[in-house]
């Protein structure tokens, strides 16, 4: 992702994801729950993910994923534009939006098991 606008374009290429006000700001949302925001700090994204999946993409990507003490406690985390884990991200996006999702959008969407 280079930037927020590269960032949503994708989310917006899931099913049912529209933009909408989240924190007083534009974001891709399903169901009225956001995927992701512009985030607290320049250059970079916030995304929603588990907590277990956290410290996993905190492990083994930390040029690309990390955290200010805002997101320490929150199941977001911090995306920088500009690194190479394109695929990793959109996986992410993709998790975001099947956790959110329900069952008979999965359905349609053709990911009935969490990608």
């Amino acid at each position: 992702m280079n930037n927020w606008d590269d960032a949503t374009a994708y989310a917006r290429t899931l099913p049912d994801v529209v933009m909408e006000s989240w924190w007083g700001t534009p974001c891709p949302k399903i169901n009225g729950k956001g995927l992701m925001s512009p985030g607290r700090e320049q250059g970079s994204f916030g995304l929603m993910v588990t907590h277990p999946e956290k410290q996993i993409l905190f492990e083994t990507d930390p040029e690309t994923f990390w955290q200010t003490d805002h997101y320490a406690n929150y199941p977001m985390l911090l995306v920088r534009y500009g690194t190479e884990s394109r695929e990793r991200i959109e996986l992410y996006i993709q998790r975001a939006w099947w956790d959110r999702a329900k069952k008979p959008q999965r359905i349609a969407a053709g990911m009935p098991e969490r990608p």
